[in-house]
């Protein structure tokens, strides 16, 4: 079975369907509502059949969507009907027709006939999943370049069977012909493409070669794009990848962002920032009276620490040492060496003889973190993120990482917290867990790690 070729009748019997349901769906809120049909819905129905049908195909709602994503189609199926939407006030407000409908149904029609169509295409897409994860309707592709960006185009490729794109193989110029790369064989040498192409049926080609071989690839689409196959450029970006980067636009101008911030992970940052604050407040109130109380010193400390780029800010805690510590971390490591060593290893001290009653408490409950949730409101932390460090860990501890870790801003939780926290005597253990949550971070693992922190707060295991 095969509906390729078939796939532009499809989409034209799609493109009625549609048209028809946003009808339909006029009838039925019209009907539910209690609404008696007049002639005046009936020339409603059609205007808004032959405006949706105009407009559905001007923005490319029946292009082929095998491989993007379904908030794409959806988006696009807003614009077309917003479009027709647009078109029909400016009728109704020319012809003064308006009154003659009920505006509860024309609201609900305006506000959830897009959800209507993209239903259908939902539905359609799955039917389409079930036939080309069974092998039908599949269409072929090979992939010009075998070496990393080309293996991890195809195998792109293969993860999402629901697309139905067949690999048929690799061209590449090294001497391997007849080899296999991850299965698929190496069909010939990037010369013999064009008249592989004429004698095969091939649907897409992705040209996945660094952009070293500018000449080779001007080459591939001068002899191929007259061959009936689709052309791609598989972007070289692959190596940026690996340095969390975030592909954005400058303009109509593709650039990289060396120091991402998901706004995703933003407005969580902001939420739940504003909340825990919110609802910490009585016990905020409580510990900043406590302190003033004891020595009369301020209720806050603020501590030079690194944020993206490689900026300094204040993280602020609740103080928990005494006023003159800063003086008394001098005296402590010029008298003891063992202590000085501890301090050289781990930039902190376990028996430090500078911290109050109530700081002992306030850290191993981790209370004296609470203010920094003020740090993730001014943008210069996250929630959960890498450990806070200054400038001398990361010279001296994090070298060919530190880039990495100043691509995102530091957490007042993280993969540290919720594992052995500040028992982790070995430095580089902690450099692995920061970098490992830089290039691994999504708001699941972010959720995972601040139910974790939770825990540990509570048991108050390796915090002092």
């Amino acid at each position: 079975m095969n509906l390729v070729e078939k796939s532009s009748a499809l989409s034209k019997v799609l493109h009625l369907i549609d048209c028809l349901s946003i009808v339909g769906f006029l009838w039925i809120l019209g009907s539910a509502l209690d609404v008696s049909w007049s002639d005046h819905y009936s020339f409603l129905a059609c205007q808004s059949f032959i405006l949706s049908y105009c407009t559905f195909y001007s923005f490319q709602l029946y292009r082929s969507w095998r491989g993007s994503k379904l908030y794409k189609e959806f988006i696009v199926i807003v614009k077309a009907w917003g479009a027709t939407v647009g078109i029909l006030l400016f009728l109704f407000f020319v012809f003064k027709t308006s009154t003659y409908y009920s505006r509860s149904v024309i609201l609900t029609w305006f506000g959830l006939s897009p959800f209507v169509v993209f239903a259908l295409h939902f539905l359609v897409r799955q039917i389409l999943h079930h036939i080309r994860k069974k092998g039908w309707n599949t269409k072929t592709a090979v992939i010009v370049g075998a070496d990393t960006l080309g293996i991890v185009t195809a195998e792109h490729i293969e993860h999402m069977a629901w697309a139905g794109i067949r690999v048929l193989g690799f061209f590449d110029n090294e001497e391997r012909v007849g080899d296999t790369l991850r299965g698929k064989p190496i069909l010939g040498k990037i010369s013999s493409l064009a008249e592989y192409v004429k004698i095969h049926r091939v649907d897409s080609i992705y040209i996945a070669l660094p952009v070293k071989f500018e000449e080779t690839i001007l080459s591939i689409i001068d002899a191929t794009r007259t061959l009936g196959a689709s052309l791609y450029r598989v972007a070289d970006f692959f190596n940026y990848t690996q340095l969390n980067s975030e592909m954005q636009f400058l303009g109509d101008m593709v650039i990289f962002s060396f120091n991402p911030s998901p706004r995703a992970k933003r407005y969580f940052d902001i939420v739940f920032s504003l909340a825990a604050l919110l609802i910490t407040l009585p016990i905020t109130l409580l510990i900043a009276v406590v302190i003033k109380l004891h020595d009369r010193g301020p209720v806050f400390y603020g501590h030079g620490r690194i944020t993206a780029a490689g900026k300094e800010f204040k993280c602020l805690k609740f103080r928990t040492m005494h006023i003159d510590a800063d003086k008394k971390l001098a005296e402590i490591l010029a008298k003891d060496p063992a202590a000085r060593k501890e301090w050289e290893k781990t930039f902190k001290l376990k028996k430090d003889p500078r911290v109050t009653q109530i700081g002992k408490f306030l850290r191993k409950t981790s209370l004296d973190e609470l203010p920094q949730f003020i740090n993730v409101l001014k943008g210069e932390m996250s929630v959960v993120g890498a450990r806070p460090i200054v400038h001398a860990e990361l010279r001296d501890y994090y070298k060919q990482n530190a880039g990495l870790y100043c691509s995102m801003k530091p957490g007042i939780t993280g993969p540290w917290q919720i594992g052995k926290r500040n028992d982790t005597e070995n430095y580089s253990e902690r450099v692995s867990l920061d970098t490992w949550y830089v290039l691994n971070h999504s708001i699941w693992l972010d959720l995972k790690i601040i139910f974790k922190t939770c825990i540990s707060m509570i048991k108050g295991s390796g915090a002092y």
